[in-house]
């Protein structure tokens, strides 16, 4: 008996990660119909966390209302484990892009405050851990937001460990910090890039002065994600950041998921070059062979031009190949849904 772990990710736009793993699923059973299949549907540990974490673990849904990227009252959700000691959160329940109009953005305005309302009212509520995504911000506050959202509710100095999503290396300002690379995407003009970089440095001129971090805290890897907030998560909540795929993995308990399997199978919306830098289908391929175990990836479009998908994966393969129909119909879901199943079934 045949034993298929199906890994997927969301294929961005047009089915989530549990659709992709349902109908793999059911190409698997058709091709072998005593196979066990374990489905574990994943997130990068962006948007999307606090979805996957309910799926794979008993929770409890939290909703409250928080003030919003621009200040306005919105409402913020995040799960609480059943024991009441762990909250998962997402940086972007409360201060997302998604949030705000596409013509109210700019990061000159935007905060993190939210953010900070959020970690407040699960301290408060006895978490003694949050997991916490940070894709996905409108913000480039550094997380001075978020910093005095804590201090408005008295939790700054809070005893609660922090583990973070974050899968960007860049620091907190400079040419590759959060104002010159990620500002633009959030509506910043150049002349405003120019300014947020020298608010960041001032904020983080402002938090060595406090004595809450050393000058060379604003140059660790990640300080500048999420608009800086991974600096402030460093600096004032001793965050620990971490790969928001391996994060997944670890709550999925995948290593002893995989122990015994024969086959794990991943894929995504597009695999490139940028599938092997810490996206889902990556974090699957390294546990996978750790374990020995073969891995597949079937993605809606491949493009491995450079051949290192090939040299990586056991197969890869787009789950379209053969179906010459326009992409506005090869991303519909049923669509998607019918060519995962069907390109499975072929290749077992």
């Amino acid at each position: 008996m045949k034993k298929v772990v199906l890994a997927f990710d969301s294929f961005k736009g047009c089915i989530t990660a549990q659709e992709a793993c349902e109908a793999c699923a059911q190409g698997v059973r058709e091709a072998w119909l005593d196979a066990v299949v374990v489905q574990i549907p994943l997130s990068d540990g962006g948007e999307g966390l606090v979805k996957c974490v309910r799926q794979m673990l008993p929770t409890r849904s939290v909703a409250i209302e928080v003030h919003g990227p621009l200040m306005d009252r919105v409402e913020a959700e995040y799960a609480i484990s059943v024991d009441g000691k762990t909250a998962y959160m997402e940086m972007a329940a409360a201060s997302g892009l998604t949030l705000v109009p596409q013509e109210r953005r700019d990061p000159m305005k935007t905060t993190t405050y939210g953010v900070g309302e959020m970690i407040a009212d699960a301290v408060k509520r006895g978490c003694q851990t949050i997991v916490m995504g940070i894709g996905g911000s409108a913000t480039c506050d550094g997380g001075r937001g978020m910093v005095e959202a804590l201090r408005d509710c008295q939790c700054l100095d809070m005893k609660c460990q922090m583990i973070v999503a974050c899968d960007v290396n860049n620091p907190l300002f400079g040419k590759n910090g959060a104002a010159y690379v990620f500002a633009p995407q959030k509506g910043a003009t150049p002349k405003q890039v120019a300014l947020l970089d020298e608010q960041l440095r001032a904020f983080a001129k402002e938090t060595e002065q406090a004595g809450r971090a050393t000058p060379e805290l604003a140059f660790s890897p990640g300080a500048g994600a999420a608009g800086g907030l991974g600096y402030a998560l460093l600096a004032y909540l001793n965050a620990e950041l971490h790969s928001g795929i391996d994060i997944m993995l670890d709550i999925a308990d995948f290593d002893a998921a995989i122990k015994d399997a024969d086959l794990v199978i991943t894929g995504e919306g597009k695999s490139d070059e940028q599938t092997l830098m810490g996206k889902v289908p990556h974090g699957v391929l390294k546990r996978c062979k750790k374990a020995n175990v073969p891995v597949w990836l079937l993605s809606g479009m491949i493009d491995d031009a450079t051949g290192r998908l090939s040299e990586s994966f056991d197969v890869v393969r787009s789950i379209n190949e053969g179906d010459n129909r326009p992409l506005s119909v090869l991303m519909q879901p049923d669509v998607a849904k019918q060519n995962i199943k069907r390109k499975v079934r072929e290749l077992l």
